[in-house]
């Protein structure tokens, strides 16, 4: 009970994250979650691995043993979709010009801010929500170099499966579709080795969930399609016209930022991997421009190899 009721407090503690400000179309879209997380960081990191336990899968795999699985004995199971389970408690000191290779970024649960409304009051919390995305949310062979800065060691991403298209739905049925992603991570450390508690975190770059050659259903896109809504021109016509769907017809490719903070709780030194636990904060989609994004608030698990 303990551990579920710590899990829970996840959540509660989710409401730290206070919304950013939406004043302008450009700048209003970058997020200011560093302080967020830096107040509720250690309190949600703490959930998620009271969380991961209580979820975690009976029959979780280590690299080498999925490594040695056939393509037809990982097909149809959902492996693909797991990131490998480390075994040690160990410490690894790693030195500049190192990587971390194959870093897999599991997802275990999804929350989504919404205003929640109680004796004539509003307030933003988050809600937890399911995956709508059959399995292919994980993100998979990251790799970017080590360096250690002031005595702490700071890892940039730089290549790898780091997005994936992903829809959830909130409690209400309202689906919200964002792109998970850790793109552009620079992720910094609170020491200089992979040990039980080392905690690391960043913001991320969170590109357009549309690209500009995607059309929506009137034919308007970002590079290409009608600039306009071809059977309402009498809307779209004159100085003022155009104000009621001018974000429908002026299509934008917005990034955005998002932070992620992640904690080790598992070291092999004799086959170099970590294994922790992670919490990230993001927008969702906008509709190219045309809506305001959501806050979401992603928890589960990550794996890594040092080279």
């Amino acid at each position: 009970m303990k551990i579920v009721a710590a899990s829970l407090a996840l959540v509660a503690s989710a409401s730290a994250f206070a919304p950013a400000s939406m004043d302008s179309r450009n700048t209003a879209l970058q997020m200011s979650l560093k302080n967020d997380l830096a107040n509720a960081g250690k309190v949600a990191l703490a959930g998620a691995a009271a969380f991961t336990v209580a979820t975690a899968p009976a029959q979780a795999l280590t690299k080498s043993e999925i490594n040695s699985l056939t393509y037809l004995q990982v097909k149809g199971t959902g492996l693909a979709n797991r990131c490998a389970e480390v075994v040690g408690e160990d410490s690894i000191t790693p030195k500049s010009g190192q990587k971390l290779v194959d870093m897999c970024i599991e997802p275990k649960a999804w929350a989504v801010e919404e205003e929640i409304g109680k004796g004539g009051k509003t307030e933003k919390k988050f809600v937890n929500s399911k995956v709508m995305t059959r399995q292919t949310y994980t993100l998979e062979a990251i790799e970017g170099p080590l360096k250690v800065e002031g005595g702490n060691i700071v890892f940039t991403e730089k290549e790898g499966i780091d997005y994936a298209a992903t829809t959830i739905q909130m409690p209400g049925g309202e689906r919200v579709p964002f792109l998970f992603t850790v793109k552009d991570l620079v992720a910094k450390g609170n020491g200089g080795s992979f040990k039980p508690g080392f905690q690391m975190g960043g913001d991320f770059t969170t590109p357009s969930y549309r690209t500009g050659l995607f059309l929506d259903p009137k034919g308007r896109g970002g590079t290409t399609g009608y600039d306009m809504a071809v059977a309402l021109p009498g809307l779209q016509s004159g100085e003022e016209g155009d104000d009621a769907l001018f974000g429908e017809n002026n299509k934008t490719f917005d990034v955005t930022n998002g932070r992620i903070e992640m904690e080790v709780n598992k070291v092999n030194a004799d086959d170099s991997e970590i294994g922790g636990v992670f919490v990230a904060t993001q927008l969702g989609d906008t509709d190219m421009g045309s809506k305001v994004p959501k806050k979401i608030l992603t928890k589960g698990i990550f794996y890594a190899k040092v080279e």
